[in-house]
């Protein structure tokens, strides 16, 4: 009998530990595309989250894929309802398409989130022509 009762109640904590609400942690965005960077030039994008849970969330850690990736991310509690920010600069050093990764570690019910970075190094005049806009095409005469 002390065994059947022992299991029944491993059993309800085990469920109302999984139904608990935890924090939530809700990214605007998980990807942000920078298109062309101009090599040399470090490039940073800010990834906003809210906590759509009932506890307040905190992030422990934030890794980067490589070390051409550097996050900083909110250190304090974010309580429920409020917003924090996780920043990633990538270091635009090495030419070519690039898809970089930051894991976020945090209490969050989710434990992790990936965001990712990409886009294209390439030379300062290929960026210099890819940040102006196209050249308008001249207008036609129109005959009256």
């Amino acid at each position: 009998m002390k065994k059947i009762f022992s299991l029944f109640v491993a059993l309800f904590v085990f469920v109302a530990v999984s139904y608990a609400q935890k924090g939530v942690l809700k990214f605007a965005k998980e990807t942000h595309d920078f298109g062309k960077v101009e090599q040399g030039k470090p490039v940073t994008y800010v990834f906003e989250f809210k906590n759509t849970g009932t506890d307040p969330v905190v992030i422990s850690d934030a890794q980067a894929s490589c070390g051409c990736t550097k996050p900083s991310w909110t250190r304090e509690p974010v309580m429920p309802g409020k917003t924090g920010t996780v920043s990633a600069t990538f270091n635009a050093a090495a030419m070519g398409p690039f898809n970089k990764s930051v894991t976020v570690t945090s209490n969050a019910e989710a434990g992790q989130t990936v965001l990712y970075l990409k886009g294209e190094v390439v030379t300062q005049k290929e960026a210099e022509t890819a940040a102006t806009p196209a050249a308008t095409a001249p207008k036609k005469k129109t005959s009256r």
